[in-house]
C-alpha cells in the first residue's frame, strides 16, 4: 500500500491531537507507528499511549539532541522495524529553533520509502513543504480560553 504525507499546520489547537488519533487508528488497524516529538522533553499524557499500545513507539528529541544525526539513521530503523506510519511532531518548532535545517527536511520527506505514511506536524510550515505533501490541513485559531487566561488544562491541553 502506498503511503503518503500528511501536513498539520497553523495557529490552532489541535495539530498534535490530530497525528495523534491518526497514530492510534492506524495501530488498531495492526500498523506500526514511530512518533517523534521535537522539541518536547517533557513526558505529556499522549506519550504514555506507547505504555498501552504496544505497536506505538514514542522518542522525544529536544535541544542537546543531534537531530540532524538522528534523522540521517531513521529510514533504515523504520525499515528494520517495519513501521507503516511516522509522525514527526512539532517538527516545524525543530526548524524555527534552528535545531533543524529546512533542506534537510525537505531531503527527508523526498526519500521517505513508498509504503511509510509520513505526517508532519507545527506551527508556521515552510511552504517549500507543501509541494511534498499529499494532504494539507492549516488549523486556524479563531477563539481559544487561553484569551482569557486559562492555561493548560490537564488531560485537555497537555
Amino acid at each position: 500500500m502506498r503511503g503518503y504525507t500528511h501536513i498539520y499546520t497553523g495557529d490552532g489547537k489541535g495539530k498534535t491531537t490530530a497525528a495523534f488519533g491518526l497514530a492510534v487508528r492506524a495501530a488498531m488497524s495492526g500498523k506500526r507507528v514511530y512518533i517523534i516529538q521535537f522539541e518536547k522533553s517533557q513526558k505529556y499524557h499522549e506519550t504514555k499511549i506507547s505504555e498501552i499500545i504496544d505497536t506505538i513507539h514514542i522518542e522525544q528529541w529536544y535541544e542537546g539532541t543531534l537531530i540532524e544525526g538522528a534523522l540521517d539513521g531513521l529510514w533504515q530503523k523504520v525499515k528494520e522495524h517495519q513501521d507503516n506510519m511516522v509522525i514527526l511532531d512539532e517538527v516545524t518548532i525543530a526548524i524555527l529553533t534552528k535545531n533543524l535545517r529546512l533542506e534537510r527536511l525537505i531531503d527527508f520527506v523526498k526519500n521517505k520509502p513508498e509504503s511509510v505514511e509520513l505526517v508532519l506536524t507545527g506551527i508556521n510550515c515552510p511552504k517549500e513543504l507543501y509541494p511534498l505533501a499529499d494532504v494539507i490541513t492549516e488549523m486556524k485559531s479563531v477563539k481559544h480560553y487561553f484569551e482569557k487566561g486559562v492555561t493548560s488544562r490537564d488531560g485537555i491541553d497537555c
